[in-house]
């Protein structure tokens, strides 16, 4: 047992020490057991040890390599810096210009001692009337508007997901997911003990009949989807599509997750799936993107008789939303401040998807130009783990798209590049040397626009 360890050893000390480059391609099983001398039993511990360790990746029919960073839970980078890189797009949080002057004057009453002792007071799922009625309001579309009574808070959007899969999934249980989904949920799923299944999807968003497919398969619990301004596809699901995935759910009782996260960047405000299946829909969505994510809050619209075990879920979870984020949030919405956030967000979306026209414009990009994401699917012979490398060593962060994919077995050659947090010159930088380094240059040539920072 310890021998094969040892030799995991050797190979770890190859690559910490650069003999074996991020990205680099590990000789066959069989081949690494004949130069080693060990039986190919052994072989198979040494890889399967490495896998563990978190430094190599192996991807079905291609082989094993050498992973582009140290390993983490799957989707950290996506919610909190998990690099030093000059120019993170990872990170995908958007600032609006003069956001903070425009958040002060809202929390100045809260400063007010009599005000204050009331805003530092623990806050119940249910929130305030004013919360819930400020909400509604602010999720209403032209073809929808949640009940009020039906508004539940926790401390974010992510932990809205998690209350809401613990109150519908018991450990054990399957969930049915877009098969690019958001990384987190991974990583909440296997918290509860849950199984993703990856459902197919086209350029519409989730097929229905995939659902009824993995349903006879062995039955769902439920499902979590983005229907509008998937991430990071980009994809907003047709209304003819949402009704036609209401039918299915409807068919089999089963209750739906609709992550509407980035749908306040659409100025068309198209009716979630929830208007087509109330009574199996609970919609999730939150402050964070729209307002700011340092303090936020996560809403939850539930169907009818679920508020009790929905709202206990927050509770057990220690979900619960802060009085005072949520006093300062429902400020922010009743005076118009979230309104000019999102107002000043979409323009700047805009701007930073016509830099990625410009500069990626002859590679294959898929995005929506209203989002602050780009899902590129990279030439060959690149993979994502060797570009996401590559982008590193430029100083650049990106994720690659195996972050995204639920499968194992399926591994996009394609990374996501958070276009929100980088400043608009920094960000066109990034993109032009990532053009490059994407158009032939490799590790070791000189890249247009060179190192970044």
């Amino acid at each position: 047992m310890g021998d094969y360890r040892r030799i995991a050893d050797r190979v770890a000390g190859d690559i910490a020490s650069g003999r074996l480059r991020p990205g680099q391609q590990l000789p066959p099983q069989r081949v690494f057991a004949r130069q080693r001398g060990i039986a190919g039993s052994t072989a198979g511990r040494v890889y399967a040890e490495l896998v563990r360790r978190g430094l190599v990746v192996g991807e079905v029919g291609r082989g094993t390599f050498v992973r582009a960073a140290a390993a983490g839970p799957y989707g950290q980078a996506i919610v909190e810096a998990a690099t030093s890189a000059p120019v993170n797009l990872e990170l995908n949080y958007p600032s609006a210009p003069g956001q903070s002057e425009l958040l002060a004057p809202a929390l100045a009453p809260l400063l007010r001692p009599d005000v204050l002792t009331e805003a530092l007071r623990p806050a119940p799922a249910t929130g305030t009337q004013a919360a819930r009625e400020a909400v509604a309001e602010l999720l209403a579309t032209p073809a929808w508007r949640p009940d009020p009574e039906r508004i539940l808070f926790s401390g974010n959007a992510r932990q809205a997901i998690a209350a809401t899969l613990a109150s519908l999934v018991r450990p054990g249980g399957r969930v049915g997911v877009e098969p690019l989904t958001y990384p987190l949920v991974r990583e909440i799923a296997g918290r509860l003990g849950v199984t993703l299944v990856a459902l197919e999807a086209d350029g519409d968003g989730l097929r229905p009949e995939s659902v009824r497919a993995a349903h006879r398969t062995a039955p769902l619990s439920a499902l979590y989807l983005q229907p509008t301004l998937h991430n990071p596809t980009s994809v907003t699901t047709s209304a003819a599509r949402k009704r036609e995935i209401a039918d299915v759910v409807r068919e089999l009782g089963l209750p739906v997750v609709e992550d509407r996260i980035w749908s306040f960047l659409h100025p068309d405000s198209p009716a979630p799936l929830a208007a087509y299946a109330p009574g199996l829909v609970h919609v999730v969505d939150g402050l964070s993107k729209r307002v700011a994510p340092g303090l936020t809050v996560g809403f939850l619209v539930v169907p009818e008789g679920r508020v009790e075990a929905v709202g206990a879920a927050i509770r057990s979870g220690g979900w619960s939303a802060g009085r005072f984020a949520l006093e300062a949030g429902v400020r922010w919405t009743v005076d118009g401040t979230v309104g000019r956030l999102v107002g000043a967000k979409r323009a700047d979306a805009a701007v930073r998807q016509r830099l990625v026209g410009e500069e990626l414009g002859g590679f294959s990009v898929r995005a929506d130009p209203l989002t602050y994401y780009a899902w590129w699917e990279l030439p060959a012979p690149w993979r994502a783990d060797t570009f996401t490398a590559a982008a590193a060593a430029h100083g650049i962060a990106v994720t690659p798209g195996t972050a995204f994919s639920v499968d194992p077995k399926v591994t996009p050659d394609a990374v996501r590049l958070g276009l929100a947090s980088a400043a608009v010159p920094d960000l066109r930088r990034a993109l032009r040397t990532l053009a490059s380094l994407a158009g032939g240059a490799g590790a070791g040539t000189p890249v247009r626009g060179g190192r970044i920072g």
